[in-house]
């Protein structure tokens, strides 16, 4: 993730409709526009584990979507999964359960696919 992408995800988290530029990727240069509250540095980087986690997580949904939809045929009404296929799609189902954290995410272990 860009540094200011971070910075614009983070300040959208505390003020969606927040009117603003960022020169040189540097938020002590903020201009705000159109009556946005300013908000502060502090405030703002604050918010960076969270835009983090949230990339995070949502790269990792699309990974596991993607694994999921590359055994979707194997769950037809037509087939009958084996119990190690069921036991992987349901690991992949619930790989996000309980993850708090960027480092959660990144340390996720993913399941191995059995053969079909």
């Amino acid at each position: 993730m860009e540094i200011w992408d971070k910075q614009t995800k983070a300040i959208r988290k505390i003020n969606p409709n927040a009117e603003f530029t960022i020169k040189e990727n540097d938020l002590t240069t903020i201009e705000w526009y159109n009556n946005t509250t300013p908000i502060s540095v502090a405030d703002i980087e604050a918010q960076f584990p969270t835009v983090e986690f949230e990339d995070a997580m949502e790269d990792l949904r699309a990974k596991r979507n993607n694994l999921l939809k590359d055994t979707d045929h194997l769950a037809l009404s037509d087939n009958t999964l084996s119990s190690d296929m069921t036991t992987y799609r349901q690991s992949l189902r619930d790989i996000t359960n309980g993850l708090t954290t960027k480092a959660q995410v990144d340390a996720v272990t993913w399941p191995t696919k059995p053969g079909a």
